[in-house]
């Protein structure tokens, strides 16, 4: 028996930075909570269970959501520039970069990293 699970949370949980999206940050939370209860309950039974924090990923969702919310408030352009200018790699994140975290996790290349909390974030966390 066992396996592997990957949650995948936000940034946010760690460090909430968009207005009036508190709710979003709490849930998001409360997935890395869930992560670590489940990586305690879970390990003798050969489970390992890990979390990913994706931040500043450009999907085509977000660029969508991006468009409509920004003819709304143009604060948020500000909010976006400010964002980007913290990313010490000076660039948003691909899909495929948190894929690939993903994948390493799942494979035996993580047969013990159990429990983590791993930003995929450009070192937005760190700057």
């Amino acid at each position: 028996m066992g396996g592997v699970i990957i949650n995948i949370a936000s940034i946010e949980a760690i460090l909430p930075f968009k207005e009036d999206l508190a709710h979003y940050s709490v849930s998001k939370a409360g997935v890395i909570a869930l992560t670590r209860a489940l990586a305690k309950e879970h390990a003798k039974h050969g489970f390992r269970v890990n979390v990913v924090l994706p931040g500043g990923i450009v999907t085509p969702g977000t660029m969508n959501a991006s468009k409509g919310i920004l003819r709304l408030r143009l604060g948020l352009l500000k909010t976006s520039y400010d964002f980007k200018q913290r990313l010490p790699i000076g660039r948003f994140g691909q899909p495929d970069e948190i894929a690939r975290i993903v994948l390493v996790l799942a494979s035996e290349l993580a047969s013990y990293v159990h429990g983590v909390v791993i930003p995929v974030d450009g070192g937005f966390l760190s700057s």
